[in-house]
């Protein structure tokens, strides 16, 4: 891909992972952004990017629509508020995790406003979003995959096709978010169970890193549990909600997921005591520890 090219992109939604999505694209795209709060989409105005007030101005004229967005509800939400803007055949990529049914609804309203729809939802956190190395599950027809390709590229480090079938990625972003919330809670078990038992739990980092069970993911779980800063890159309210899309999914397929049940009230323990925009890893805090 070229240095810049010509297109315009929307970005709706500039929270943790939109903004640093929306600031990456500016240097290659002219880039509109909305957010309902408008003040956290200002700073990017000083690297060139377009703000504006309302959805629909945001995605008038552009030739691509990205959106960075809380849940399914607020997705579809902000989209029916953006339709005045929208033009037949435009690209939309979805990179939320929205779960199952809001990612079918999404679809239909993408069949509806003759949309080419690109469900895409990112692995990754705030880090990985900041330095452009997400990694993009992206599900969608083979048409339009060159034009989107070209967006994937400048946010992740990794773009992983799954299927034409518009709502696949989606179901393997629950399937992997699994794996992603029994590391995070067995980090801060483990931590404070060493700690209950009397041992120090920077042992339990230290035996870890740079053997089989070792990732930066754990480490940087780990890292923020020792260090008490619980600066979210994903918070403890966005992992309920992604936890019981999980939940929900399983029981409609029939599959017992007994650790992510478990993991889910851990966060909802976490939220009760105040906890609920720390970053995830704050599942920490929920062992009781007095």
């Amino acid at each position: 891909m070229t240095s810049t090219d010509r297109r315009t992109l929307a970005v709706l939604g500039t929270g943790i992972i939109g903004a640093p999505v929306a600031r990456n694209l500016s240097r290659h795209f002219t880039v509109n952004v909305w957010n309902r709060t408008r003040a956290k989409a200002e700073p990017l105005a000083a690297e060139g990017v377009k703000v504006f007030d309302t959805p629909a101005a945001a995605v008038s004229g552009a030739d691509l629509v990205v959106t960075v967005l809380t849940d399914g509800p607020a997705v579809l939400e902000v989209m029916e508020a953006a339709a005045p803007g929208l033009a037949k055949g435009m690209i939309w990529a979805q990179l939320s995790t929205v779960g199952v049914g809001p990612a079918e609804e999404l679809a239909a309203f993408a069949r509806q406003h003759g949309l080419v729809f690109y469900d895409a939802p990112v692995q990754g956190t705030k880090q990985p979003a900041e330095d452009g190395r997400l990694v993009i599950l992206a599900a969608g027809p083979e048409s339009g995959r060159q034009d989107v390709q070209a967006v994937f590229d400048v946010i992740g480090g990794r773009t992983v096709w799954i299927s034409t079938e518009p709502t696949a990625a989606s179901r393997l972003k629950l399937a992997l978010n699994s794996l992603v919330f029994a590391i995070t809670h067995g980090t801060a078990e483990s931590l404070a169970l060493a700690g209950a038992l009397g041992v120090d739990p920077r042992l339990v980092l230290d035996v870890v890193t740079g053997g089989p069970l070792d990732s930066a993911f754990f480490r940087s779980k780990a890292s923020a549990i020792l260090s008490g800063e619980y600066a979210p890159s994903f918070s403890v309210n966005n992992s309920i909600k992604d936890s019981r899309l999980l939940a929900e999914a399983a029981a409609q397929a029939g599959v017992e997921v007994d650790v992510t049940v478990a993991g889910l009230r851990r966060f909802e323990r976490a939220a009760r005591s105040g906890h609920g925009d720390k970053d995830m890893a704050a599942s920490y805090l929920a062992s009781g520890l007095s």
